[in-house]
Protein backbone atom coordinates (compact mmCIF):
# COMPACT_ATOMS: atom_id res chain seq x y z
CA UNK A 1 0.00 0.00 0.00
CA UNK A 2 1.43 3.37 -1.01
CA UNK A 3 2.06 5.95 1.68
CA UNK A 4 -0.07 9.11 1.40
CA UNK A 5 3.00 11.04 0.22
CA UNK A 6 3.86 8.45 -2.44
CA UNK A 7 0.22 8.26 -3.54
CA UNK A 8 0.11 12.05 -3.92
CA UNK A 9 3.33 12.03 -5.93
CA UNK A 10 2.01 9.29 -8.21
CA UNK A 11 -1.22 11.26 -8.71
CA UNK A 12 0.64 14.45 -9.58
CA UNK A 13 3.09 12.64 -11.85
CA UNK A 14 0.24 11.04 -13.80
CA UNK A 15 -2.38 13.80 -13.42
CA UNK A 16 -2.46 14.50 -17.15
CA UNK A 17 -3.17 10.82 -17.96
CA UNK A 18 -5.83 10.52 -15.24
CA UNK A 19 -7.54 13.70 -16.41
CA UNK A 20 -7.30 12.65 -20.08
CA UNK A 21 -9.06 9.35 -19.35
CA UNK A 22 -11.89 11.02 -17.43
CA UNK A 23 -12.19 13.74 -20.07
CA UNK A 24 -12.36 11.14 -22.85
CA UNK A 25 -15.13 9.22 -21.06
CA UNK A 26 -17.17 12.44 -20.87
CA UNK A 27 -16.16 13.59 -24.38
CA UNK A 28 -15.60 10.59 -26.70
CA UNK A 29 -14.24 12.88 -29.43
CA UNK A 30 -10.95 12.92 -27.44
CA UNK A 31 -10.53 9.14 -27.82
CA UNK A 32 -8.04 9.31 -30.73
CA UNK A 33 -5.66 11.45 -28.61
CA UNK A 34 -6.06 9.14 -25.62
CA UNK A 35 -5.45 6.10 -27.83
CA UNK A 36 -2.12 7.60 -28.94
CA UNK A 37 -1.09 8.16 -25.30
CA UNK A 38 -2.14 4.63 -24.37
CA UNK A 39 -0.28 3.14 -27.32
CA UNK A 40 2.89 4.96 -26.20
CA UNK A 41 2.32 3.81 -22.62
CA UNK A 42 1.97 0.19 -23.77
CA UNK A 43 5.23 0.49 -25.73
CA UNK A 44 6.89 1.78 -22.53
CA UNK A 45 5.88 -1.36 -20.61
CA UNK A 46 2.63 -0.17 -19.03
CA UNK A 47 0.40 -2.77 -20.75
CA UNK A 48 -1.43 -3.80 -17.55
CA UNK A 49 -2.34 -0.17 -16.87
CA UNK A 50 -3.41 0.35 -20.50
CA UNK A 51 -5.62 -2.77 -20.33
CA UNK A 52 -7.34 -1.49 -17.17
CA UNK A 53 -7.84 1.99 -18.67
CA UNK A 54 -9.30 0.51 -21.85
CA UNK A 55 -11.81 -1.44 -19.71
CA UNK A 56 -12.77 1.78 -17.90
CA UNK A 57 -13.18 3.65 -21.20
CA UNK A 58 -15.35 0.74 -22.43
CA UNK A 59 -17.65 1.21 -19.43
CA UNK A 60 -16.31 -0.91 -16.57
CA UNK A 61 -16.38 0.79 -13.16
CA UNK A 62 -15.49 -2.29 -11.12
CA UNK A 63 -12.97 -1.62 -8.35
CA UNK A 64 -11.54 -5.10 -9.03
CA UNK A 65 -9.75 -3.55 -12.03
CA UNK A 66 -6.92 -2.67 -9.60
CA UNK A 67 -6.40 -6.34 -8.73
CA UNK A 68 -3.11 -7.63 -10.08
CA UNK A 69 -1.75 -4.15 -10.85
CA UNK A 70 1.47 -2.88 -9.33
CA UNK A 71 1.20 -0.15 -6.70
CA UNK A 72 1.62 2.78 -9.10
CA UNK A 73 -0.86 1.46 -11.68
CA UNK A 74 -3.39 0.68 -8.93
CA UNK A 75 -3.19 4.27 -7.62
CA UNK A 76 -3.76 5.61 -11.16
CA UNK A 77 -6.73 3.31 -11.88
CA UNK A 78 -8.26 3.98 -8.46
CA UNK A 79 -7.96 7.73 -9.05
CA UNK A 80 -9.70 7.43 -12.43
CA UNK A 81 -12.54 5.38 -10.91
CA UNK A 82 -12.95 7.80 -7.97
CA UNK A 83 -12.74 10.78 -10.32
CA UNK A 84 -15.58 9.41 -12.43
CA UNK A 85 -17.76 9.19 -9.32
CA UNK A 86 -16.60 12.49 -7.79
CA UNK A 87 -14.67 14.92 -10.00
CA UNK A 88 -13.54 16.79 -6.87
CA UNK A 89 -11.16 13.88 -6.13
CA UNK A 90 -9.26 14.30 -9.42
CA UNK A 91 -5.69 15.58 -9.22
CA UNK A 92 -5.16 19.12 -10.43
CA UNK A 93 -3.20 19.53 -13.63
CA UNK A 94 -2.02 22.91 -12.33
CA UNK A 95 -0.84 21.75 -8.91
CA UNK A 96 2.89 21.78 -8.39
CA UNK A 97 4.53 19.55 -5.86
CA UNK A 98 6.19 20.81 -2.73
CA UNK A 99 9.94 21.07 -3.46
CA UNK A 100 10.82 19.81 0.03
CA UNK A 101 8.94 16.60 -0.83
CA UNK A 102 10.01 16.56 -4.48
CA UNK A 103 13.77 16.44 -3.86
CA UNK A 104 13.82 13.25 -1.74
CA UNK A 105 11.32 11.55 -4.06
CA UNK A 106 13.23 12.50 -7.22
CA UNK A 107 16.51 11.45 -5.58
CA UNK A 108 15.04 8.09 -4.60
CA UNK A 109 13.80 7.53 -8.17
CA UNK A 110 17.19 8.53 -9.61
CA UNK A 111 18.96 6.17 -7.21
CA UNK A 112 16.61 3.30 -8.07
CA UNK A 113 16.87 4.01 -11.82
CA UNK A 114 20.67 4.03 -11.62
CA UNK A 115 20.45 0.52 -10.15
CA UNK A 116 18.32 -0.65 -13.10
CA UNK A 117 14.79 -0.27 -11.69
CA UNK A 118 12.58 -0.05 -14.81
CA UNK A 119 9.57 1.45 -12.96
CA UNK A 120 11.70 4.23 -11.49
CA UNK A 121 13.18 4.96 -14.90
CA UNK A 122 9.72 5.05 -16.44
CA UNK A 123 8.40 7.41 -13.75
CA UNK A 124 11.39 9.69 -14.26
CA UNK A 125 10.77 9.68 -18.00
CA UNK A 126 7.17 10.75 -17.47
CA UNK A 127 8.22 13.41 -14.98
CA UNK A 128 10.94 14.71 -17.30
CA UNK A 129 8.39 15.00 -20.12
CA UNK A 130 6.07 17.06 -17.92
CA UNK A 131 8.96 19.19 -16.63
CA UNK A 132 10.13 19.83 -20.17
CA UNK A 133 6.67 21.11 -21.13
CA UNK A 134 6.60 23.36 -18.04
CA UNK A 135 9.65 25.27 -19.29
CA UNK A 136 12.08 27.34 -17.22
CA UNK A 137 14.00 25.64 -14.44
CA UNK A 138 11.80 22.55 -14.71
CA UNK A 139 12.83 22.07 -18.35
CA UNK A 140 16.48 22.52 -17.35
CA UNK A 141 16.04 19.97 -14.56
CA UNK A 142 14.50 17.49 -17.00
CA UNK A 143 17.59 17.86 -19.18
CA UNK A 144 19.97 16.76 -16.38
CA UNK A 145 18.01 13.86 -14.89
CA UNK A 146 19.82 11.39 -17.18
CA UNK A 147 23.17 12.86 -16.07
CA UNK A 148 22.21 12.27 -12.43
CA UNK A 149 21.11 8.69 -13.20
CA UNK A 150 24.53 8.20 -14.80
CA UNK A 151 26.21 9.39 -11.57
CA UNK A 152 26.82 13.12 -12.12
CA UNK A 153 26.86 14.95 -8.75
CA UNK A 154 28.72 18.18 -9.65
CA UNK A 155 26.20 20.89 -8.75
CA UNK A 156 27.88 23.55 -10.92
CA UNK A 157 27.70 21.26 -13.93
CA UNK A 158 24.08 20.26 -13.23
CA UNK A 159 22.92 23.83 -12.60
CA UNK A 160 24.02 25.52 -15.83
CA UNK A 161 21.07 27.53 -17.19
CA UNK A 162 19.23 27.27 -13.86
CA UNK A 163 17.64 30.03 -11.84
CA UNK A 164 17.81 30.24 -8.05
CA UNK A 165 14.84 27.92 -7.47
CA UNK A 166 16.19 25.32 -9.88
CA UNK A 167 19.64 25.46 -8.26
CA UNK A 168 18.02 24.99 -4.85
CA UNK A 169 16.10 21.93 -6.04
CA UNK A 170 19.18 20.41 -7.74
CA UNK A 171 21.21 21.03 -4.56
CA UNK A 172 18.53 19.29 -2.48
CA UNK A 173 18.37 16.35 -4.90
CA UNK A 174 22.17 15.93 -4.92
CA UNK A 175 22.19 16.12 -1.11
CA UNK A 176 19.52 13.41 -0.91
CA UNK A 177 21.44 11.31 -3.45
CA UNK A 178 24.51 11.63 -1.24
CA UNK A 179 22.52 10.19 1.66
CA UNK A 180 21.18 7.36 -0.50
CA UNK A 181 24.58 6.61 -2.05
CA UNK A 182 26.10 6.03 1.41
CA UNK A 183 23.50 3.41 2.37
Amino acid sequence: MATPEKTEQILQTHASLILAVVQTIHNPEFKPQLDMVLQQSAQNGWQDLVNAINKIVAGSRDQSLVNGLDEEDAVIVDSILRGLQDPATLPSSEQTGDATKAAPMIARLISEASRGDHNALSMLGTMAEQMSRAGGDMASLSAVIKDMIDGERNIDKLCTRMGAQGESLITQIVSELGKLDTH
